[in-house]
C-alpha cells in the first residue's frame, strides 16, 4: 500500500470516528437529542393546547383555531406561513402551509389539523395520567403536528435549519376530504412535486416488541350500490310478474363480491351501511338514512354504501371491473348500478421509500430501539402522504406511539414524544448533509 493511499484511508477513518460516536450519533445529533429531552414537557404543553381545541373536520372554527396555534409556532421558526382557504361550496376550513428556502434535499413534512371528533362529541379534552394522555386527536394526529415543530426547533438549536429547504403542510380535512380532490389536494400535490423527500407524521407503529417503518399505504375509495326491484304484494315474489325484489338482488351482489372479488393480497372492501325497503332515503355526506318497508311488500329499493382499499391503482381498477361485472348480472325484474368515489390514492412501496426506511432504522438502532422493518401496508389506513408519494421518496409513521385512534379511548404514550422528535430531527439532518463534501 502506498503512503499516499494509507494517509487517505487514515484520514477517512479519523473523520468517520469523529462524526459518529460509539452509539451511532454524531456530536450534533447528540446535542439535538439532549435539547429534545430537556424540552419534552414544552412539547407536551403544546400538544395539550391543541388537543383542547376541538377540531372535527366540519368544525371549521376549531380547525382554523388549531391552525392559528401551529402558525404561531412555524412563524417563530422563521417559516413563511400561509392559510389556504377552500372555496365556500367545498365546506372545508382550509390548510396551513409553512415554507423556507435552503440548499440541498427538499423536505416536505405532512400533518393535519382536523380530527374525527365533531363539536357535538363528548370526547373533547386533554387528560393526563402520568405518562399517558387521552384526548381527541392526541394520537391522530396532534402529537405528530407537535413532533414536526419540535424536530425543526432541534435543528434550529444546532444551527442546521437555515440551510434546509422545508415545506410544512397541515391539511384541514384529512379525516373527511373535501371535493373535488383536484382542489382539496392541489397545494399538497404541488409541494410533493417540489420535494425530494416527503415525511408523514401520523402515529408510529409498535407491536410485538418491535418498531415498524411505513413505506406503503393502501388507497381509500368508496362505492355506492343502488338496486331497484318491482314493488308488489309479497305473495307474488319470485313469480315471472314480480321477480326477486331489490333486497334479494342486493344480497346476491354482496355475496358475489365476497365469493368472486375477495382474495387478492392487500385488497379489502367493506359494506358499511345498507338501507332497503319500499321507501329509502340516504345521505352519504353524513352516512345516515331512513327506510320504510313491510313484510308483505316486495321491496323496491336498496342503497349500500361501502369502502374499498388497494395497494396500487391497477389493483383498484381491476377490483372495480370485477365488482361492475357482478352488478351487471341481475335477478329477474331487478336492476342495479354501482358508482365509485376515490378519496386517497395508494402509496406504493418503492426503492426510494425503502432507502428511507433503512436510514430510519439505523437511527432507531442508534437510539437504542432496535431495527425497524417495513410494515405490512394492510395494517395502516390511508393518509395524505399518498397524494405526494408518486413524486417524492416517502416515509410515513414518524409520529409518537398511541392507540385507540378514532375512538373515545384514544391515547398517547407521552414517553415516545421525545423519541419521535429525535428520530425525525436526526433523519432530516442526515438527509440534509447527504452528498456534502
Amino acid at each position: 500500500m502506498t503512503s499516499k493511499l494509507f494517509c487517505a484511508l487514515l484520514t477517512a477513518v479519523t473523520l468517520w470516528s469523529h462524526s459518529l460516536a460509539a452509539d451511532g450519533l454524531s456530536d450534533e445529533e447528540r446535542r439535538m437529542a439532549e435539547w429534545i429531552d430537556a424540552h419534552a414537557e414544552d412539547a407536551i404543553a403544546l400538544l395539550e393546547e391543541t388537543v383542547n381545541i376541538g377540531s372535527g373536520t366540519m368544525n371549521h372554527e376549531g380547525v382554523r383555531a388549531v391552525g392559528v396555534v401551529m402558525r404561531r409556532e412555524l412563524d417563530a421558526l422563521g417559516l413563511e406561513t400561509e392559510w389556504i382557504e377552500m372555496p365556500p361550496d367545498m365546506n372545508r376550513a382550509g390548510h396551513l402551509f409553512g415554507r423556507k428556502d435552503g440548499n440541498g434535499k427538499k423536505i416536505l413534512m405532512i400533518g393535519h389539523l382536523d380530527t374525527v371528533f365533531e363539536a357535538d362529541d363528548a370526547f373533547q379534552s386533554f387528560v393526563r395520567d402520568g405518562d399517558t394522555a387521552m384526548g381527541p386527536g392526541v394520537d391522530d394526529m396532534k402529537s405528530g403536528n407537535v413532533v414536526i415543530v419540535y424536530a425543526l426547533k432541534a435543528l434550529k438549536e444546532i444551527g442546521a435549519l437555515d440551510d434546509i429547504p422545508i415545506v410544512v403542510a397541515y391539511t384541514g380535512d384529512e379525516e373527511k376530504t373535501g371535493s373535488p380532490l383536484e382542489i382539496a389536494r392541489r397545494d399538497l400535490i404541488e409541494a410533493g412535486k417540489w420535494a425530494d423527500v416527503a415525511l408523514g407524521f401520523e402515529g408510529a407503529i409498535h407491536y410485538d416488541g418491535q418498531d415498524w417503518a411505513t413505506i406503503a399505504r393502501r388507497s381509500s375509495s368508496s362505492w355506492t350500490l343502488e338496486v331497484e326491484g318491482k314493488q308488489a304484494h309479497s305473495s307474488g315474489i319470485f313469480s315471472e310478474d314480480v321477480g326477486a325484489g331489490a333486497i334479494f338482488e342486493a344480497a346476491r351482489i354482496l355475496n358475489a363480491f365476497y365469493d368472486e372479488v375477495r382474495g387478492e393480497e392487500h385488497l379489502t372492501f367493506n359494506a358499511g351501511n345498507i338501507q332497503g325497503g319500499t321507501d329509502v332515503e340516504y345521505d352519504a355526506s353524513v352516512n345516515r338514512g331512513r327506510t320504510f318497508g313491510k313484510t308483505n311488500v316486495v321491496p323496491r329499493k336498496v342503497i349500500v354504501h361501502g369502502g374499498i382499499r388497494t395497494i396500487s391503482a391497477d389493483q383498484l381498477a381491476h377490483a372495480k371491473q370485477k365488482m361492475q361485472a357482478v352488478v351487471a348480472r341481475s335477478h329477474p325484474l331487478t336492476s342495479a348500478t354501482i358508482s365509485f368515489r376515490d378519496s386517497y390514492p395508494p402509496m406504493k412501496p418503492t426503492a426510494g421509500n425503502e432507502r428511507l426506511q433503512l436510514a430510519f432504522s439505523d437511527i432507531n438502532e442508534a437510539l437504542g430501539r432496535g431495527p425497524m422493518p417495513a410494515l405490512d401496508p394492510s395494517l395502516r389506513g390511508a393518509a395524505d402522504i399518498s397524494f405526494v408519494a408518486p413524486y417524492a421518496d416517502s416515509l410515513a409513521g414518524l409520529g409518537a406511539i398511541g392507540k385507540g385512534g378514532h375512538s373515545p379511548n384514544e391515547s398517547l404514550d407521552l414517553t415516545t414524544m421525545p423519541l419521535a422528535i429525535k428520530r425525525a430531527a436526526i433523519l432530516i439532518h442526515r438527509l440534509s448533509i447527504e452528498g456534502q463534501p
